[in-house]
């Protein structure tokens, strides 16, 4: 199935989803810190990341500025997931580039159907479809 990186510093949370998500046939990569997402994302080019915004060194909304900047690494769509649920937030995960803002506490069966969708997006046209 898929490479997906996993960067989040709660480990309980890191874990729950790295099992949901594995269970689902992916591998899953995970980052303890912003620094560490940048760098995976760069020499693992994952098919997609899941990125918390609060997170030690940088923050999730930097490690998106970075990863949109990169030539190579801006079609990599990102799905936020942070407890940072203010409309100002959201609203600047999305103007960053992120496909898609899932607010904490989630649902493990709605976060993995949002990731299938965006694994079935055509990066060239930004839409779902049949892959």
């Amino acid at each position: 199935m898929a490479k997906i990186l996993l960067a989040e510093d709660e480990k309980q949370i890191a874990d729950m989803i790295s099992f949901k998500l594995g269970n689902g046939g992916h591998h899953i990569i995970r980052a303890e810190d912003g620094e560490q997402a940048v760098a995976l994302a760069g020499s693992e080019l994952p098919d997609l990341i899941l990125l918390d915004a609060m997170m030690p060194g940088l923050s999730g909304f930097e490690v998106l500025r970075r990863l949109k900047n990169d030539a190579s690494l801006r079609s990599i769509p990102v799905i936020m997931v942070t407890a940072k649920g203010h409309e100002r937030d959201v609203l600047t995960g999305l103007r960053g580039g992120a496909i898609d803002y899932v607010v904490k506490p989630f649902s493990l069966k709605e976060l993995s159907a949002r990731v299938e969708l965006a694994l079935r997006r055509d990066p060239l046209t930004n839409s779902g479809g049949p892959s």
